[in-house]
């Protein structure tokens, strides 16, 4: 079973770095679902979390839910050319953390916020949950 990545669907630097998985994803290892489709809000009711609460990527991998930085790092590990970004495990979680929380908090004052969830292309239907 493919990994499914859960992602903001109206914030743009998400579905900028949700682009940029699937063009490094070769493999064709993950799939996608933005927080607020039925699935992700599925999911998170599932995992006890709140269903409003849009502010980390999730990575759903062999059942087990993955979050903030370590779901980045785990995402990284299996893109091409970017693997050796998954060397920054080794930094504690919580300075991890800590930098992912910065980022997210502030992403839609930098990169902006979409008035709806990201359409994929024909193309890449298949890659998205629904």
């Amino acid at each position: 079973m493919p990994d499914i990545i859960l992602f903001d669907g109206v914030c743009n630097f998400c579905n900028a770095s949700i682009n940029f998985v699937i063009d490094h994803d070769v493999e064709r290892r993950f799939r996608f679902a933005s927080l607020q489709s039925e699935i992700g809000q599925r999911i998170l009711t599932e995992n006890s979390r709140s269903v409003s609460d849009f502010d980390t990527v999730l990575l759903i991998r062999e059942g087990k839910l993955v979050e903030k930085s370590t779901a980045a790092l785990e995402i990284a590990r299996y893109l091409r050319g970017w693997t050796w970004l998954y060397t920054f495990r080794f930094i504690p979680r919580f300075i991890r953390d800590a930098i992912y929380n910065l980022i997210a908090k502030n992403r839609y004052n930098i990169f902006g916020k979409s008035e709806s969830c990201r359409i994929p292309t024909p193309e890449e239907r298949s890659l998205f949950v629904v």
